[in-house]
């Protein structure tokens, strides 16, 4: 089983300041347990490219994906920072990095349809999960996994997709993107209530939300998963999977306050390539969004990854 890991050293460079919770160091700590474990041997490793601005036009209004280019690229040109919103923070480095994060997504969704490998994970940052269709949210600039969805559909002409979010925050930017559209499926789970506060009443039929109170264990969520995800996902029998793979609900993460561990994104990655080799050819997109525990965020993408590759049982 081939995995593919798109990353970029730009994803890196792009810092919201001291102490902000989504820092550069969570891809460095990935980075040292793929190396530290070993899996990194068995990942092919892929350069992200630059998204295009047509890949951003696919999710994003044309005047805010404008609007924020000129925005983004004048901090690059004068080295300066600004907030884009009270948790969302930009510097010279953030438009390059927010290209590659959405390019990062599209060109694995292209290789994986290609048959270039069976599944991808993209390590990236800035994550995207809150980006609406015209504003910037919770840390996140362009919605990395809508636009691979929306790439998967209207480019590549698949007739129905399916987004997973396990983050501990409501996916409210994929919702606002996707809700509506019959060609996907989204399936998610997220304490509630939390930022951004949403989530609670779907925003269409084509949205299966999974509140879940604070301080909830693995093995209740497990039974919410197989009692609310997986009988929507088998009913729509989706072409393609994607992941919004947040891992801020581990229990030694401080943002959240639920009590998932290792062993249960392990349980959940294996039930989604469940569903994936059933209908979707087994064909998952998986994008990296929160997890800020440091130690918790890369064992926990340890798992997912090793699921992914079929290195753990």
């Amino acid at each position: 089983m081939s995995t593919a890991y798109f990353s970029h050293p730009d994803c890196r460079r792009h810092d919201m300041g001291a102490g902000h919770p989504e820092c550069p160091q969570r891809l460095d700590a990935i980075e040292d347990w793929l190396l530290a474990s070993g899996l990194d041997i068995g990942l092919e490793r892929i350069e992200a490219p630059p998204a295009r601005l047509e890949d951003l036009e696919l999710a994003h209004s044309v005047s805010y994906v404008a609007e924020l280019k000129y925005a983004l690229e004048q901090l690059q040109a004068s080295g300066e920072s600004r907030a884009m919103d009270p948790d969302t923070f930009a510097g010279p480095h953030t438009w390059k990095a927010a290209l590659r994060a959405a390019g990062a997504a599209v060109a694995a969704t292209d290789l994986v349809l290609d048959g270039g490998a069976e599944n991808a994970f993209c390590g990236v940052r800035p994550p995207g999960h809150h980006a609406t269709r015209s504003e910037t949210m919770g840390f996140c600039f362009f919605n990395n996994v809508a636009i691979a969805a929306r790439h998967a559909l209207d480019v590549r002409g698949l007739k129905r997709v399916a987004v997973v979010d396990f983050d501990v925050h409501h996916g409210n930017g994929t919702e606002d993107i996707l809700a509506g559209d019959e060609r996907a499926l989204m399936v998610s789970i997220f304490q509630h209530p939390l930022y951004p506060y949403s989530g609670g009443v779907p925003m269409g039929t084509n949205m299966v939300n999974v509140p879940i109170p604070p301080y909830t264990k693995g093995g209740e969520v497990r039974e919410m998963i197989e009692a609310m995800w997986l009988p929507a996902l088998e009913r729509f029998k989706p072409e393609m999977i994607f992941v919004s793979a947040g891992f801020d609900a581990h229990r030694d993460d401080e943002l959240g306050q639920l009590g998932l561990v290792e062993a249960d994104y392990a349980w959940i990655t294996q039930r989604i390539m469940d569903v994936a080799r059933r209908h979707a050819k087994g064909r998952i997109v998986s994008c990296l969004e929160g997890g800020y525990s440091l130690p918790a965020l890369a064992r926990s993408v340890g798992v997912h990854l090793q699921v992914l590759s079929g290195n753990l049982a």
